[in-house]
């Protein structure tokens, strides 16, 4: 999938230099301190390893500023702002959620109408040659196009955008949670994942276009929040209130959610998803708007639909958007069938946590593989591809024929088109191949065939074993080759699958429709694998269109759920993990309340502090031997001594030498020459290299004066806190920097103790400094 080996060698150096560590200390129960014994052995080797995997590369990872940095350029930018400018930035906000539903509707719409037009005549290409017996002809020309698909979409994520490459949610999951994931949102990668993903569905692989839709959305969101791609950037005068990264934060997280809606049709379920599964952060105000662009995304979905049934789009019909009707069949509950629902619901957390653990496996020998180069990839890429047709092709020699029933009419069975549940394949006239039916066709018409209801003679149960098992292995080396690709319609595949075989089991001991099995078990294992409740309710109320479903539906989601998370981590952890994003957890370790901010300050170097009129030759000096991206100001000759000012960031730095902002004496500056100088606008702009800025010798000895830059306001805590709730905080306030303050201010004691991080406050970089809590976490895991 990625190139994960440079990552994985520093994680194998810092494990080992842990292990030695480990063996010459002894064991040590923190629990077991008295009040006077310090509670932790300090091993000060805290370290902020920013790496991680984006793309296919190891790349340097920034965090993200949802902080409103409280400085005086900020405040007089809010005090000028007229009624006019207050109404323009609140229309532009619903103005630009509305621009994107309307584009990610319109991408859909051509993704959905290329896919069925593109797989449709190459299936029933593949069917004139199956009618007249020139099977090998049939195969041939199904491999080869599947061939040529499949490096069209591979070649487009190798040679011209990586990250386009998977699903991108655990990417946004990552940006929306405080991590600035590089060339993610980008023009290069919206293009590419919308012709990737034509090409990758099309070419029957066994993924789905619904995760790269979340990503097109976001992509969409993000372009138009700055107003374009880099290099044809629209400078347009509004835009400059959304140069921020809490503005962009939001229109993203409104392109996530109407990702899922242009995905499954689905409005109320696309605004859960992103509450739910991407969103660390929410307000009322961004839960109207994403609902706002997801009902764009409906209406334009419903127009070309209605527009495209007088059949002005080729093949695109009634089908193509993931829609599968139940609703035609009466749903009543007994006490006998609660037993084979809570089964599947078991059956699915079981399986989902398995499917995680062994395509956990499978991207690290990926990482193998892909680590080699360009052409390693797409090979991998076009293996999996030449394998999926063969499969597909051959594996319904291997079902029996079944006669058609004979209350169908004769032209509905068999068929040998594309559309129709009986599918003739190789059978004689009045018979037809069930697994062919679900096999030599769209994975989206491959659904609504295995949900069909009132058909419990349909398929057969080794058909349905047969078309089980080959789906768990093509879900399994389908993720993670380079081109664009879903998590959500392989799982539906495979759960799908196992709920109508159960349904099948279960004979007459339940009323309950095989076609409603089906929809149980995929919902299971979705919930099994991306441990999702809420949202996967809603989207499989909105898709299956029975509320008559809510009951078992919220009951085997939340058992799949809970027996999942007795195994592993969701998917999306699971590759978040892998790619090495810092992601902070809801949830703390138990062990962080065992240990303070300071003794967390401790393990670190000391902060490094500079002055409100600070020389500019310390400026370029601290800024070329660190890098860190905020420090505290602090003034030593003023009264009172040593005076906490606030916080000033290392951009900001950047942009006072760019400007040649410098003072022959040291003085405060005046508002007026200030605002000469900088704007609010100005200071958004993140970016810039201390290599960029050349100073002459004599600049070097004049004076820069730091007040109007500084964030007066940080988030600070004092230093007894204890880590759990400090990440508690940081996490949900979404900061990048959070100051320790000491908890007595004596004096000649330093104002700032320390300074956390994003980084400092991951769990694996806590126990590297202190061991000893994950031997005490080991032991009463032990115990």
């Amino acid at each position: 999938m990625e190139d994960f080996n440079k990552l994985e060698q520093t994680q194998v150096a810092a494990e080992a230099n842990i292990q030695t560590q480990r063996q010459d200390e002894q064991e040590h129960d923190p629990e077991s301190n008295t009040l006077h014994e310090p509670l932790l052995k300090v091993n000060r080797t805290l370290s902020s390893n920013q790496l991680a995997i984006v793309g296919g590369k190891v790349s340097h990872i920034e965090s993200l500023d949802y902080e409103i940095n409280e400085n005086d350029l900020f405040k007089q930018d809010w005090r000028s702002r007229s009624k006019v400018q207050v109404l323009q930035y609140i229309f532009l906000k619903w103005l630009l959620a509305f621009l994107v539903g309307l584009l990610t509707g319109l991408i859909a719409t051509l993704i959905n109408l290329a896919v069925e037009n593109i797989a449709g005549y190459k299936l029933l290409v593949v069917a004139k040659y199956i009618e007249q017996k020139r099977y090998l002809a049939g195969f041939v020309y199904l491999a080869g196009a599947n061939f040529l698909l499949t490096l069209v979409a591979s070649v487009l994520c190798v040679c011209f955008a990586p990250t386009a490459a998977g699903p991108g949610i655990p990417e946004i999951k990552a940006y929306l949670n405080g991590i600035d994931t590089p060339n993610m949102f980008g023009a290069p990668e919206l293009i590419v994942k919308i012709f990737g993903s034509i090409g990758a569905v099309s070419a029957g692989l066994d993924l789905g276009k619904e995760g790269p839709l979340v990503h097109i959305g976001c992509c969409v969101a993000a372009l138009l929040g700055q107003g374009g791609p880099d290099k044809y950037r629209i400078k347009w005068r509004w835009l400059r209130y959304f140069n921020n990264d809490r503005d962009r934060r939001d229109l993203i997280t409104c392109g996530s959610s109407s990702g899922v809606c242009a995905a499954f049709r689905s409005p109320v379920g696309g605004v859960l998803f992103a509450l739910e599964e991407v969103a660390t952060w929410w307000r009322s105000a961004l839960l109207w708007r994403t609902f706002f662009s997801t009902a764009v995304v409906v209406v334009v979905l419903r127009a070309f639909m209605e527009f495209c049934k007088s059949g002005n789009c080729g093949l695109f019909g009634k089908g193509g958007l993931i829609m599968f009707d139940v609703s035609g069949v009466s749903v009543s509950y007994h006490a006998v069938d609660i037993i084979p629902v809570v089964v599947i619901g078991v059956i699915g957390g079981v399986l989902g946590s398995l499917y995680n653990h062994f395509l956990h496996k499978i991207l690290k020998v990926y990482n193998v593989i892909n680590q080699k180069g360009k052409l390693h990839k797409l090979l991998l890429s076009l293996s999996v591809s030449i394998f999926t047709s063969i499969c597909i092709f051959g594996l319904p020699f291997l079902a029996k024929c079944k006669p058609c029933d004979k209350s169908l009419l004769e032209a509905s069975c068999p068929t040998t088109g594309r559309e129709g549940n009986f599918r003739q394949f190789n059978c004689p006239n009045g018979q037809y191949n069930d697994l062919a039916t679900l096999l030599l066709t769209t994975n989206d018409n491959a659904v609504r065939h295995i949900f069909s209801i009132n058909t419990p003679t349909e398929f057969h149960i080794l058909s349905l074993s047969i078309y089980f098992a080959l789906y768990c292995v093509l879900a399994l080396v389908t993720f993670g080759i380079a081109v664009p690709s879903g998590l959500f319609l392989p799982i539906i595949l495979m759960g799908s699958a196992y709920g109508r075989i159960l349904g099948i089991a279960m004979g007459s001991y339940t009323k309950l429709d095989q076609g409603l099995y089906a929809v149980l078990g995929a919902a299971a294992l979705m919930a099994g694998s991306m441990r999702m409740t809420v949202s996967l309710c809603v989207i499989f109320l909105e898709l299956t269109n029975n509320l008559l479903l809510l009951p078992i539906t919220m009951l085997v989601l939340l058992i799949a759920k809970t027996v999942g998370d007795c195994f592993n981590p969701s998917i999306y952890d699971t590759i978040l993990e892998l790619k090495g994003l810092p992601f902070l957890d809801a949830h703390p370790e138990p062990w962080m309340r065992n240990i303070t901010v300071g003794e967390l300050a401790d393990a670190k170097s000391a902060v490094v502090t500079i002055e409100g009129i600070e020389k500019v030759g310390r400026i370029v000096d601290v800024l070329r031997n660190t890098t860190h991206n905020g420090f505290p100001v602090v003034d030593a000759g003023v009264v009172p001594p040593n005076e906490l000012h606030g916080l000033v960031l290392r951009a900001h730095l950047i942009l006072a030498l760019k400007k040649k902002w410098f003072l022959r004496e040291r003085r405060r500056t005046k508002a007026e020459e200030v605002r000469e100088i900088f704007t609010s606008a100005d200071l958004a702009e993140r970016g810039g290299k201390i290599e960029d800025v050349i100073v002459s010798d004599d600049e070097m000895e004049m004076f820069v004066d730091l007040y109007p830059l500084i964030n007066t306001t940080p988030y600070s805590v004092i230093e007894s806190m204890s880590v759990a709730k400090a990440m508690v905080l940081f996490r949900e306030v979404g900061l990048r920097h959070m100051l320790i303050l000491p908890k007595y201010q004596a004096s000649g004691v330093a104002p700032v103790v320390g300074i956390l991080t994003r980084q400092d406050l991951i769990a694996h970089n806590i126990l590297c400094a202190f061991p000893q809590l994950e031997k005490s976490n080991a032991s009463k895991k032990g115990r």
